[in-house]
């Protein structure tokens, strides 16, 4: 009786222990704390370039600022230009040397960037002395040339007489001798009548063109003071002519 009593009170026991136990199994398990929240970066520093197609110009000229920039929200340009984009190009004109500055400005702070243009004054014009009359007269102002014994003009002298009427209507100051030569041929007395009809020829033609007749003096050299001494038709006919010599500039 006594050892039923232990054996029932140590099943008792032993339920009271599996039912303890197995309670304790289904008690639920507190969830760990949440990891803490990556850092964020901070921002990124702004950049800004700033470069000049030209720095050195003369006054009046322009040159061409351009700009490229990171990581900004706000860009200055100074002097004279102000708020600009991220990145863009201008033309300056400035009146003197200056020094040229873009701020950018962002979230991570401010970065600056300048360049430097050099105004120097254009060189002085240098005045072109004024023409000789003389040198001009004897680079365009032609001879007429003739034909043996004949004082009528030819069409080769007709077109250089053309083109010594422009002249003396461009300069109307100068005022010419007409001096009629001839070959070696014939006599001095003949010479001397044909090379004033030579040279009378050429200022009738001259004054047929508008130049006036008190400019236009005329003599005749006649065979003296030939231009080719040599004894051939090539020389003779360098001295049969109507030559122009400038006497005066009024």
């Amino acid at each position: 009786m006594e050892s039923s009593t232990i054996r029932r009170n140590l099943v008792l026991f032993g339920t009271f222990v599996a039912l303890a136990l197995a309670g304790a199994c289904k008690k639920k398990v507190a969830p760990a704390p949440p990891p803490p929240a990556p850092a964020q970066p901070a921002p990124a520093q702004p950049t800004v370039t700033l470069s000049a197609s030209s720095t050195t110009i003369q006054t009046g000229q322009s040159t061409t600022l351009s700009w490229t920039s990171t990581n900004a929200t706000d860009l200055d340009l100074e002097p004279g230009v102000g708020k600009v984009a991220a990145q863009g190009s201008t033309n300056v004109s400035p009146s003197e040397t200056a020094t040229y500055t873009i701020t950018a400005t962002g979230p991570g702070g401010s970065a600056t960037a300048n360049v430097q243009i050099t105004v120097s004054a254009p060189p002085p014009v240098q005045e072109q002395p004024a023409p000789n009359v003389a040198d001009l007269f004897n680079q365009n102002v032609k001879d007429a040339f003739f034909d043996f014994n004949k004082s009528d003009l030819r069409a080769d002298a007709r077109d250089a007489l053309q083109k010594d009427a422009e002249f003396l209507r461009s300069y109307p100051q100068v005022s010419v001798t007409i001096e009629g030569h001839c070959d070696e041929r014939g006599s001095e007395e003949y010479n001397l009548g044909l090379g004033q009809r030579r040279a009378d020829s050429a200022k009738q033609y001259l004054v047929s063109l508008g130049i006036s007749a008190d400019r236009l003096h005329t003599m005749s050299w006649g065979k003296e003071h030939p231009f080719c001494s040599e004894h051939n038709e090539d020389c003779w006919q360098q001295n049969r002519r109507a030559h122009f010599v400038m006497i005066q500039q009024q």
